[in-house]
């Protein structure tokens, strides 16, 4: 739950998403352990014995667990999912920006350039070429 609500409110460093991930597996095996330690002690010498038709763990105790644990690896998928969702979006938005900024820049420019090809018309002399004096040669050596 708390890694899910770090998610949601906006949270992608990976060093807390990897630390919430941590803890919640710390919480898995002591959970698992606890309810080990409880089933031991329920078990005690005057429990009757197992029918030897029982194959171990397939009891209601044994599926319990094993749906617990598959409802936690179902969470932590989801949650992985959602963390790919929200990077994957976070990461659109960032190129979508960056490709607007990109236009702008680029429309910003292009009136630049334009402007500056007016101006370069404006205070170009309207003869076509301008009439200079034919260079002066020098005459060879002999």
């Amino acid at each position: 739950a708390l890694r899910l609500s770090y998610l949601r409110a906006g949270g992608h460093d990976p060093d807390i998403l990897d630390q919430l991930l941590h803890l919640q597996l710390e919480a898995t095996v002591l959970e698992k352990g606890t309810a080990g330690l409880r089933r031991g002690r329920r078990m005690a010498p005057e429990a009757p014995p197992a029918l030897p038709t029982e194959i171990p763990g397939t009891g209601p105790r044994g599926l319990d667990e094993a749906l617990l644990t598959v409802e936690l690896e179902n969470k932590r998928l989801e949650d992985e999912l959602l963390a790919l969702k929200i990077r994957r979006e976070r990461r659109a938005d960032a190129d979508s920006r960056a490709a607007q900024r990109h236009t702008e820049e680029l429309a910003q420019l292009q009136a630049e350039m334009e402007m500056l090809r007016c101006h370069a018309e404006q205070t170009r002399p309207w003869m076509h070429r301008p009439i200079l004096p034919s260079p002066i040669v020098r005459p060879l050596p002999p």
